[in-house]
């Protein structure tokens, strides 16, 4: 796939300014990141970390990251926090990589899947992992929790799910399905909930808890009277 799809099919509706980023993993793997922005602009989410959470995710470990911003401060932590080396991505009509597939077949059951996906995440300061999944036209596109050393900078399993699925599917998300391992109730936090809310308006969010319970919630129920791009003078 070339670059340049990344940055055609980036979520940038408040900005206007695509970025795009690629991990290589320690087994050669490339994965690809984009810019995804909210309404709610602190939850956006950049193209590096799209990028890196995608590999972490995925069972791997990544070893270098390229962007296409220069490199910055956050870069400089992403640098250190992964002991990653990184560099500018090439030119956008050039570049190409052989990302890896990250989509499962949707026929799967989405509990086992969920299930079987728990152990990647990275939860070493809570220890509480939880596994989503987008289900998209394309198959499903999974996420875990990935807590850093800096705690702002890590991200639940909801946001990493659509955020992927966003960059490697290319039809809308029609539901989210999560499940934890323990806790009385499996349900998105308040950030999670704002990025559900914008990505999937109206559609189901099924939440399989620890006792083996299922319940079943539309997204505008998860998040009622919620701020919408429609308030926002510049758009």
């Amino acid at each position: 796939m070339k670059v340049q799809k990344l940055y055609n099919h980036n979520y940038t509706p408040y900005s206007g300014q695509p970025a795009a980023a690629v991990v290589q993993s320690a087994k050669g793997h490339h994965f690809a990141g984009k810019r995804i922005e909210n309404i709610s602009y602190p939850l956006t989410v950049s193209a590096a970390q799209n990028a890196l959470f995608c590999c972490i995710s995925e069972g791997e470990q990544p070893q270098k990251l390229m962007v296409s911003k220069p490199i910055g401060p956050l870069i400089a932590y992403w640098k250190q926090e992964y002991n990653l080396k990184v560099s500018q991505l090439p030119e956008k009509s050039k570049a190409s990589f052989d990302f890896k597939n990250i989509t499962l077949p949707g026929s799967s059951s989405p509990l086992d899947l969920l299930k079987s996906l728990l152990d990647r995440a990275k939860v070493e300061e809570s220890n509480f992992p939880v596994a989503a999944i987008a289900e998209t036209k394309e198959g499903f596109v999974s996420g875990v929790n990935i807590e850093c050393s800096a705690w702002n900078m890590g991200l639940c399993a909801e946001r990493i799910a659509i955020s992927k699925a966003l960059t490697y599917t290319v039809s809308n998300i029609n539901a989210l399905h999560i499940h934890t391992r323990f806790g009385e109730f499996s349900s998105p936090c308040g950030a999670c909930r704002q990025i559900i809310s914008e990505h999937l308006p109206k559609k189901k969010i099924y939440l399989y808890h620890a006792d083996g319970s299922q319940s079943v919630h539309f997204s505008n129920d998860l998040l009622p009277l919620s701020f919408q791009s429609s308030s926002l003078q510049n758009l």
